[in-house]
């Protein structure tokens, strides 16, 4: 069964695996935690703190693959993004035209893309469960 979830979810993974390959090749680190691939640093660290979002991004869940600024990233949005992993899981390769229709909707509604994000209120709300 669990080979199953990897590869339900591996298309979005083998995007995430792109980006670990830019983090590895420029100098970022990574360890597998609980199953997941965590990435940081190197130049995706700098591509996350220079995202398109006020802030930027702290973290990045595809797949079974975690993009994150730096360690501390990581640690600090764990819950969160062990939530975003489970929906990949659930979703499979729908999983990104899901979440970009979901933040298609809140626009549409006058809502906020990303925080107004059926799954990203989701990842909120378990997360502070955990």
């Amino acid at each position: 069964m669990i080979v199953l979830r990897y590869l339900w979810a591996g298309p979005t993974s083998l995007i995430g695996l792109m980006g670990a390959g830019l983090s590895i090749i420029t100098g970022g680190g990574t360890r597998i935690v609980d199953g997941v691939l965590e990435v940081h640093g190197g130049l995706l660290g700098w591509i996350l703190r220079h995202a398109p979002l006020p802030g930027g991004v702290a973290a990045l869940a595809l797949g079974h693959v975690v993009l994150g600024r730096d360690r501390q990233c990581l640690h600090e949005t764990r819950a969160h993004e062990r939530v975003h992993v489970q929906q990949c899981e659930r979703w499979g390769p729908v999983f990104l035209p899901a979440y970009l229709v979901a933040s298609l909707w809140a626009l549409v509604r006058g809502k906020h893309p990303y925080r107004d994000n059926w799954f990203e209120r989701q990842a909120v709300a378990q997360a502070t469960l955990k």
